[in-house]
């Protein structure tokens, strides 16, 4: 009977360097985590996840998700590009109760230096609404953020649509329309730059 020889196994942990993810510069430039790569170039375009608690210490803050992405690497620090935001599923289905109407309304937005967004936000009503009525408040928060939009830089535009700003400026102006509980911006995702 032949003997088999046994093949050695490549520690490929041994060739991997850890390097440190830092936010970008609008969210304070901290550290949000560590990597390992066994070369620099594969970090490149490499999705980090963090929650708003995490970046900021807020726990009130939790259910804000921010999507980042590895577009730098010096020495051995990665940093980081905002590529959107998302609110928690359970955080949205705890804000909708029975006889209320819920009015999503996706927008894609420009900033004033040429950046391109497209920007969920959700509307809840106090009480059921008429399909007419939906429509036409869908249209209101389309306009009044296409409007908003346009008046801001890239930077100013993420930090109203991540904390809130912008999604009172909507509340404030939409509810006279109808009566609103909340107006939420759940999602936001950047496309390409023009």
């Amino acid at each position: 009977m032949a003997k088999a020889r046994r093949r050695r196994v490549r520690d490929t942990w041994k060739e991997k360097q850890w390097y440190k993810i830092t936010s970008p510069k609008a969210f304070g430039g901290n550290e949000i985590g560590n990597t390992p790569s066994r070369d620099p170039e594969l970090l490149l375009k490499r999705r980090v996840d963090v929650t708003m608690r995490e970046l900021t210490g807020d726990f009130s803050k939790q259910y804000i998700k921010l999507k980042f992405q590895i577009d730098n690497v010096a020495g051995n620090s990665a940093e980081t590009k905002f590529i959107g935001h998302q609110v928690t599923t359970d955080y949205v289905r705890s804000m909708i109760r029975r006889g209320t109407s819920r009015i999503d309304t996706p927008v894609i937005v420009n900033t004033n230096d040429g950046h391109k967004m497209k920007v969920q936000v959700l509307a809840i009503t106090t009480r059921r609404a008429k399909s007419s009525q939906q429509k036409y408040m869908r249209e209101t928060m389309q306009e009044l953020l296409t409007k908003i939009s346009a008046q801001k830089s890239y930077e100013e535009l993420i930090e109203g649509l991540v904390i809130g700003k912008i999604a009172s400026e909507i509340y404030h102006k939409a509810k006279k329309i109808y009566p609103l509980k909340r107006v939420e911006i759940i999602k936001t995702k950047v496309l390409e730059e023009e």
